[in-house]
């Protein structure tokens, strides 16, 4: 019996008939896929994406990225806009920002995406992955745009005002957008149009893209909303919490600790029924914002990351049917003066599990680091590898380590073909077979100005790690550099990512 095995049997917990390689190795031969590219229907009758996320592992490498570039709050009164970037290493445009898709409104806060299709769409030939759903984390509105004419030009092809979010579903603050195999789409809200804590959905039609309502059964809305993520075959959607609109939006305040203005649950939700009919206290001031599943659908278990702790929980379900969660990481404080506090969390801001569901990799905004686990047992993750690529502490700057439980002094500040990088390392995307992992390091404008306002003069960057799928271990790609601070429009801010075919965090398999 495996480590894995014993953990699983001594807990209790349900993890579905097998793990990710036992259940899908008679499936390895050849990638089942709708496409040679991995972005639409090959006309094989197939849907979008890949049967299963092994096949996905087997898929072609990414050449193109989209990412939202943020000007909101930069001064230039320019809207945000969405950026195409070159990553295919054989292109002449070698990263480089090959497209602008510019929004027609400013101050929108364009943040997280997803698709009207994704894997969990495979089996219905009809499906297409052609649509980008854009929600606007600023103004509420969505944006939808036609990725299908032109992949590496993307085109505007729908606006849905903010006003029709509000009337429909009294929802605002728009955060993640999941497809369902149902020929719907989810919008993930964290409130009311008052700025007020409301955890609900919007529903959109994946074809039309009329607003349909409210995803949540009346009144059941959670107490505070963020991010989400469902899977089927445990009848199961959970969501997490960041924390009060109206507080949030002006920056990270320590005044707000200790009142309920930061999110601290894991609402569960029944799939079938829309019900929320349980919720998982993390403790005050949590924070959980990224929720990951396994990638295997059978799998019941799942990573939480909490940032103003500094901690990541494991979330599953036990025998009884109900889900619980526990910490298996914590990255200690550092004590420091001339911060906010006197002593600084990591503030690991992002997480994201490899499709054979054995590593994880966490990105930490205010220490600098990004993390590799091993996560074969999710009940004690091991750490594996690890870089930096800036943050809070570099020497130097205005912040001294008193005492590091972790290094035995402060970072040299991070440096990349002679650019200084300022912020810290947020959103991450990991190539499909799991080698490469893109890196973005803007987190939200309020934060920004707030915690490296150096980079908000001076733009952004995306990095690629390369990562061992072996071993273990991460090294920075010193010939991989996309500068934000040179755009046309004056220096943006990335955040997401996504493949046009596909990826880690917009693919769900039923």
């Amino acid at each position: 019996m495996s480590t894995y095995q014993k953990a699983v049997k001594a807990s209790k917990v349900v993890t579905g008939s097998q793990t990710v390689k036992e259940s899908q190795a008679i499936k390895e031969s050849s990638p089942r896929m709708s496409s040679k590219d991995g972005t639409g229907d090959c006309g094989c009758g197939t849907g979008p994406g890949y049967a299963t996320p092994l096949d996905a592992m087997k898929g072609p490498r990414e050449r193109l990225i989209y990412v939202p570039c943020i000007l909101t709050g930069s001064g230039t009164q320019s809207p945000d806009y969405l950026g195409t970037v070159d990553v295919d290493p054989e292109s002449p445009t070698y990263c480089q920002v090959i497209h602008r898709l510019t929004m027609p409104y400013i101050n929108d806060e364009l943040h997280h995406s997803g698709w009207n299709a994704c894997s969990s769409c495979f089996g219905d030939s009809t499906k297409k992955r052609n649509r980008l759903v854009l929600p606007c984390f600023g103004s509420s509105r969505i944006y939808v745009v036609d990725t299908g004419t032109d992949q590496r030009a993307p085109r505007l092809c729908k606006v849905i005002e903010p006003r029709e979010v509000f009337q429909k579903c009294n929802l605002a603050f728009l955060h993640t957008s999941h497809c369902l195999g149902c020929g719907e789409v989810i919008i993930s809200a964290m409130g009311d149009p008052l700025g007020n804590a409301k955890g609900g959905f919007v529903v959109l039609d994946a074809e039309t893209f009329e607003v349909k309502g409210n995803w949540e059964r009346p009144s059941q809305a959670a107490p505070q909303g963020y991010d989400f993520w469902y899977q089927p075959r445990h009848n199961v959607m959970i969501s997490s919490e960041f924390g009060v609109p109206k507080f949030v939006v002006s920056g990270f305040n320590t005044a707000d600790l200790g009142k309920g203005r930061y999110g601290r649950r894991l609402n569960v939700w029944d799939w079938t029924t829309h019900c929320l009919i349980q919720s998982i206290d993390l403790g005050e001031d949590a924070m959980p914002l990224e929720i990951r599943f396994l990638h295997n659908p059978d799998a019941a278990h799942g990573m939480v990351g909490c940032p103003i702790q500094g901690a990541v929980f494991h979330f599953y379900k036990t025998q009884d049917g109900c889900w619980t969660a526990e910490k298996v990481i914590q990255i200690p404080n550092k004590k420091v003066s001339g911060w906010l506090l006197p002593e600084m969390p990591a503030f690991n801001a992002d997480i994201i599990i490899s499709l054979d569901d054995r590593f994880m990799y966490m990105s930490n905004f205010f220490h600098g680091d990004i993390r590799q686990y091993d996560i074969t047992n999710p009940f004690c993750p091991r750490l594996v590898g690890q870089v930096w690529v800036g943050g809070s502490i570099p020497k130097g700057g205005v912040v001294t380590v008193l005492e590091d439980q972790e290094l035995d002094g402060q970072p040299d500040p991070f440096m990349i073909q002679g650019r200084r990088v300022y912020g810290g390392p947020e959103m991450l995307q990991l190539s499909l077979d799991g080698k490469r992992l893109y890196v973005t390091n803007s987190l939200y404008t309020p934060w920004d100005k707030q915690f490296y306002p150096e980079m908000v003069r001076e733009g952004s960057v995306m990095l690629q790690i390369d990562a061992d799928t072996e071993h273990g271990g991460l090294c920075l790609n010193e010939d991989f550099l996309v500068d934000f601070g040179t755009e046309p429009f004056g220096p943006a801010r990335a955040h997401e990512m996504h493949y046009p075919g596909g990826d880690c965090t917009s693919d769900i398999w039923f």
